[in-house]
Formats: C-alpha cells, structure tokens, sequence
C-alpha cells in the first residue's frame, strides 16, 4: 500500500498545468483592483507573451502604462493596435490624445482627439474628449513657448520675474510694460504687470489688466487663478465660489498649471480641489519648494489628513526654520495665514498695530511671507520694528516715515475707534503716493483724513474740534481736507 501510494504521488506531481494568458492576466487585474500598478503590469506583461495579439490585455496594458506614467510605451501600444489589430478601435485615438497631451506634445493630442471626434461624434468619451480639446487651447497658449526664439524676450521676462520677487515692484512695473509694448500678445507679462499693482495696492489696475488678458485669451489659467486671488482678497465670496466651481472642472497637465491651480485653491480656502491637485503631483513624484508643502499641508489638514499634513509642514520647516509657529494647526491659524490673503492696505495696519502693541513676533509673521513686498512696505516694516526696539530708523524713504508719524498721531488720538477709519488711512497713503502727491505736515495730513472719514460715515464732527484736536489751524485742516478729497473723486 505505501509503494502504492508513493507512485500516486510521483504521478499526481507531474500532472501537467498549464498557465496560459488568461490565467496570467486574471492575476493581473487581481492586482490591479488592489492598486498595485506595478505587479499588475508584470502579470499583464506575462499575459501578452503568450498571447501578443490579444486585443483586451493589450489596452489594458496601456492604460496600466499610463496610470504608471509611462505615456510613451502605452502609446506603442495602442499604436500597434490601430495598425495590426483593429484599425476601427477609435477609443484608441482618445487614450493617445490624452498621452501626449501628458508629454507636453500638445498637436499631436490635438490630432487624435479630433479624430477620435470626428469618427465617434456620439462615442462613449466624447464629452471627455471635447473637455480635453479646451484644455489643449489652454497649455498650448503657453506663450513661453511661443516666443521661445526671442532672446531679448527671454531676457527682460526672467529679469521683470526676478525684480517681482524680489519686491522692486517699481521697476518690475516698468519693465512689464516694455515687454507689453513690444510684444502685446505675451500674455504672460500682463498676468505679471497685474500683480506688480496688486502688490503695490492698485487693484483696480490690476484688475485692469487681468480682463484684458481674458478678454482676448479666455482660457488663460493664471489669469483665472489671479482674478480668483483678487476676488478673494476683496471678501467677494461669492464670486470666490462660482469661479472656483468653474475652475474645478478644468484638469491641467502641466505641473507647473496643477501646482498653480492647486495652491490658488489653498490660498483661497477651496481646500478640497487643492489638495486634489497638490498631492496628484506629489503623488507623481514632484519635489516641491517650500511654497508647495507648505499649502499641501494645509489643504491636507483641512481635509481630515492631519498627519499626512504634519509631514508635509516638517518639510517646510527643513527649508525655512522660520515657519515655525504657522502650522495650520497652531492656535493662531488666521494670523499666521492671513500675509498670503490681505490686501496691502490690511497688511500695513496689522504691522503698525502689531508695532503698536508691542507683538514682535505678529510683525516677523509678515516678514518671513512669500508674498512679495513693495520698497514702501518693507521699509514700513523696518519703521515699526525699530518702533518696538525704541530705536530710530534712519534709512528709510521720507514718505515711508511721513506715512508711519501720521499713522501715529492717527492712532494716539482714535485709540478706539472702528478700523475702518484707520484702512481708509493707509488705503489714502498708498494713493498718493501712486500719484506722487507732495506730503508735508503729518499732523494736517492725520487730521484731515479723520475729519473727512467722520462726515463721510455719519459722525457728528465740526472741523473746529477736529483743527484743535491736532493743534493745527482750521485752514490748514480744510486746506487738507480738500487734498483729500479730490484725491478720491
């Protein structure tokens, strides 16, 4: 009986089993289904050898390919299947479309999607399609690379970026608008030149520019994404809403436009479609700067993934120490937020009362911003921090210091009163100093902006009580008071 058995052993161990492409391709979609991409595609791979012309694996293949990044061999793929297969296969030329529209070929995915559209008007991805025919007007209208042969363009773009980083707005202005005038469809340099106002307090020329940039190239997505910045600073929320909703339906390609649609959304509080945008590119492999782990981290916060966004705020911390204290999660979130999402004019006053009230450390929040800084402004800033030390800043602008004593003497007698009087304050400032307006006397200057805030808001207020308030004469006041108002007329 044990001889017996021992033989029907050795037989039933060379029985034969045949592990034919199906049985390869099964395991295959098995891991596939567990999102494992990488075993999926080895066991697909498998498949294909023993069956080289199977249609089904094929595609499947190829879409694995894509999910994996590899756009070029998934393309191979469906190529041979249009060419030795079934050439009817029109779904094929929607799966190309999107592949090269991926590797930054923008006209050969426009040729396939056309002709996927134009055999399958009706066809099951043609909404898909026409999506994608509206996003390639937008990533090939990258003027970077239309005027890429122009070396004195070249120039003066990277120059004007490198002066609005750095906050010489003035000059960033100056040279926008030669690029402007030299070459007026660079849609780029206008996107630009509007947020040089912006920062510098104009809005309403930054917003100038920002229409007509979509005026005559709709599909712009940074100047989409500024005017959602604008809206947002401007409390217009519901404006903030109906262009994010229109915004989230676009899907960009391009890194460079998913980080910038992604952290437009973090900026702007749309938490959700940035952290969408931002970890697919994280997931993609992009190693970003500071910037960008900095609002991935705060879109991921506040989207339930706290410590997803605690390792993404330690790799702020690597780069810039001096983030410590602004994690999404800190008490003071709105303060240490707020530099990135208030217009210039808010900015200026949170500095001075900071300075005021003696919080340093409120001060070095706006100081460590990203957000680029006008000459006016730093040197605002070094006034108010020279304030706290009890110390006297001698190089500075005289219209920054005129500005920081009227503010003073603004505040020494309205220690109470509502903020807006002291927004209308530095809204005025920044004005006249757009137009060069002479500035002299801080104490008229101050009292004359109280006295025309008061009437235009309904405070009983004469100008003798106001003239003698600020130890100046009732002509003086009304003198001043008249600067200011056709100043705003």
């Amino acid at each position: 009986m044990g001889k017996q058995s021992t033989n029907s052993e050795q037989k039933a161990q060379i029985v034969p089993f045949f592990q034919d492409g199906q049985y390869f391709y099964r395991k295959g979609m098995k891991a596939y289904r567990e999102r494992d991409l990488l075993r999926a595609g080895k066991w697909i791979e498998r498949a294909i050898k023993l069956e080289p012309d199977h249609i089904v694996m094929l595609s499947q293949l190829a879409a694995i390919y894509t999910e994996l990044g590899k756009y070029q061999q998934s393309n191979e793929l469906l190529t041979y299947i249009l060419k030795n297969l079934d050439s009817e296969l029109s779904e094929c030329h929607y799966f190309m479309a999107n592949n090269y529209a991926h590797l930054g070929l923008f006209h050969e995915a426009y040729k396939c999607a056309t002709e996927y559209q134009t055999k399958e008007p009706n066809g099951e991805f043609i909404e898909e399609t026409e999506d994608l025919l509206e996003l390639l007007t937008i990533e090939s209208a990258d003027e970077e690379d239309l005027f890429s042969d122009s070396d004195e363009l070249i120039v003066k773009q990277d120059a004007a970026k490198s002066l609005l980083e750095n906050g010489k707005l003035e000059e960033a202005i100056v040279l926008l608008k030669e690029i402007t005038a030299d070459f007026p469809e660079f849609w780029s340099a206008y996107n630009n030149l509007s947020l040089a106002y912006f920062y510098m307090g104009d809005v309403e020329r930054a917003k100038e520019h920002l229409d007509m940039v979509l005026d005559k190239n709709p599909g712009n997505l940074h100047a989409l994404c500024n005017l959602m910045v604008f809206y947002y600073y401007e409390r217009q929320d519901d404006k903030v809403e109906e262009l994010a909703q229109r915004m989230g339906r676009i899907h960009p390609i391009l890194f460079e436009h998913r980080y910038k649609l992604g952290a437009t959304f973090a900026l702007v509080g749309q938490y959700e479609l940035a952290y969408k945008w931002l970890k697919a590119i994280y997931r993609q492999g992009f190693d970003g700067d500071e910037t960008f782990y900095y609002w991935l981290s705060y879109s991921a916060y506040f989207t339930g993934k706290e410590q997803f966004a605690r390792s993404c705020f330690d790799r702020v911390l690597e780069m810039n120490p001096e983030k410590e204290g602004s994690e999404p999660w800190t008490k003071d979130t709105v303060s240490v937020e707020r530099p990135m999402t208030m217009p210039i004019e808010e900015r200026l006053l949170a500095i001075f009362l900071a300075a005021e009230t003696n919080q340093p450390d409120q001060i070095q929040v706006f100081k460590t911003s990203k957000i680029p800084q006008s000459a006016f402004e730093r040197e605002f800033m070094d006034l108010a921090i020279a304030h706290v030390n009890g110390e006297i800043k001698k190089s500075v602008s005289e219209k920054s210091r005129f500005t920081y004593q009227a503010a003073q003497v603004l505040f020494k007698n309205n220690e109470g009163l509502n903020e807006g009087l002291y927004l209308f304050f530095f809204k005025t400032a920044l004005k006249a100093k757009r137009e060069e307006l002479p500035l002299t006397n801080h104490l008229a200057w101050a009292g004359a902006l109280e006295y025309v805030w008061k009437k235009e808001n309904g405070y009983k207020v004469t100008q003798t009580e106001t003239a003698k308030q600020y130890s100046i004469s009732g002509k003086t006041l009304s003198k001043y008071s008249a600067y200011i108002r056709n100043l705003w007329s």
